[in-house]
């Protein structure tokens, strides 16, 4: 079937399409801080740009321990190039080899702004927020310093 709208106009309905965050596998680490009894957390709270360092650059983590200086984000598997999960389509690869690249290159860059303003961090996959592997992610955030009432404790 052929799109109704021009290649430019597909383009612009596009762009103005806006998302925060990949809702589903948030909510799956809330449903796992809160049958842990994991506190103290808030969501996509930005971290001042004074912080990171760096001029004109947000980080917004999925989640933050403002107490801890924790900032946990979930990584999606497709979009961030998980070794076990990633695919690779078939059309336009070229296109989507940039595309991953360039997500994991920013990743990095999160990851050293956050730590270089004195924050640590904590990427989950989302693979790992299946049930059967709860688990094991309860045991990394018990390490992350994320117990039961660990917010309280501090």
């Amino acid at each position: 079937m052929t799109d109704v709208f021009t290649k430019a106009k597909r383009s612009a309905v596009m762009a103005r399409i806006r998302s925060r965050g990949n809702k589903g596998t948030e909510l799956a680490l809330v449903r796992v801080f809160r049958a842990r009894g994991i506190s103290g957390w808030r969501r996509h709270i930005q971290i001042r740009n004074a912080e990171c360092g760096m001029r004109d650059f947000k980080v917004r983590p999925d989640f933050v321990f403002p107490k801890l200086r924790l900032a946990v984000l979930v990584d999606g598997c497709f979009w961030h190039g998980c070794p076990r999960h990633a695919t690779q389509p078939k059309g336009n690869a070229a296109f989507w080899r940039r595309k991953f690249a360039a997500n994991r290159a920013r990743d990095r860059l999160v990851t050293r702004a956050l730590r270089r303003a004195g924050w640590r961090v904590l990427r989950i996959w989302e693979h790992e927020l299946a049930r059967k592997r709860e688990v094991r992610l309860a045991k990394r955030l018990e390490r992350a310093g994320l117990a039961a009432g660990a917010e309280q404790k501090r």
